[in-house]
């Protein structure tokens, strides 16, 4: 089974796959998808960006444990170990921010 690319980017959500910590959010195409598949680690697809892979800058490369899709075929879900932080800004995950 593959995600709908349709109509372009499907976002794909990384998730600690030990706590089910949600880590980050990005996006992918059929690109991003197949490097995934092929390589065992998270690659996405930026609008800025271009194609990358998570970690090829910093070294917090995400191993992909299981990949799922919602119903609609049209979001992914990245069960992962996370070799660091995830988030650009050092945390462990994009989700720190609580809103009052």
């Amino acid at each position: 089974m593959e995600p709908d690319f349709s109509k372009g980017l499907v976002p794909a959500v990384a998730q600690d796959a030990e706590t089910g910590e949600v880590l980050m959010v990005a996006y992918m195409d059929e690109e991003a998808w197949a490097r995934t598949r092929a390589s065992g680690r998270a690659w996405f697809r930026s609008r800025t960006r271009g194609l990358w892979e998570k970690g090829e800058t910093s070294g917090n490369y995400l191993d992909v444990v299981e990949v799922r899709l919602d119903c609609d075929s049209d979001a992914v879900l990245l069960r992962v170990h996370a070799h660091g932080p995830a988030c650009h800004t050092g945390e462990r995950s994009c989700f720190y921010t609580k809103v009052p």
